[in-house]
């Protein structure tokens, strides 16, 4: 996939919030990261992979996909603050199961958080694809998911959010 357009589209997004919100001078960088393990944990909750004790199913799949698309939006955030625009890699094949994928998630974003490099950020983003791909989403699925998504967080700061 073409991340150029998403990282664009996150880049207006993210300045609209910033003059919105009169952060133009912030540095918001560990507000990202924590934003995104919460994000990461809300997908993991609407999953259930991890609820061993519960016999309840997981979310629909267009709940987890938006949910999902919300670890998008950080991601594409904190390259954009990273100065790490581009992204041109591909998900393998997960080797792991989907519990297993979120604790990597989490790892890959604490080693960002404390390295704050490019290999790093690499690992993060190819490792948060994995989990989609396990999920069951195509590169389509996410990109329509994440144009939609982008449309309505613009509503929302539009509307006092």
């Amino acid at each position: 996939m073409n991340w150029q357009t998403l990282f664009h589209m996150q880049q207006d997004l993210d300045h609209y919030i910033l003059e919105q919100h009169h952060l133009k001078n912030e540095e918001l960088f560990e507000q990202k990261i924590l934003a995104l393990l919460v994000e990461v944990g809300e997908l993991a909750n609407e999953t259930r992979c991890f609820k061993y004790w519960s016999l309840k199913p997981a979310s629909q799949k267009e709940v987890i996909l938006e949910e999902y698309v919300d670890g998008i939006h950080f991601i594409l955030s904190i390259g954009l603050v990273l100065g790490m625009e581009d992204y041109d890699g591909e998900a393998a094949v997960p080797t792991a199961d989907t519990t297993d994928l979120f604790l990597y998630v989490y790892e890959a974003v604490t080693v960002l958080k404390n390295e704050r490099t490019k290999a790093a950020f690499d690992k993060l983003f190819y490792t948060y694809l994995q989990l989609g791909d396990n999920l069951g989403f195509t590169a389509e699925d996410i990109k329509d998911a994440y144009l939609e998504k982008n449309k309505i967080n613009f509503e929302r700061q539009n509307s006092g959010y």
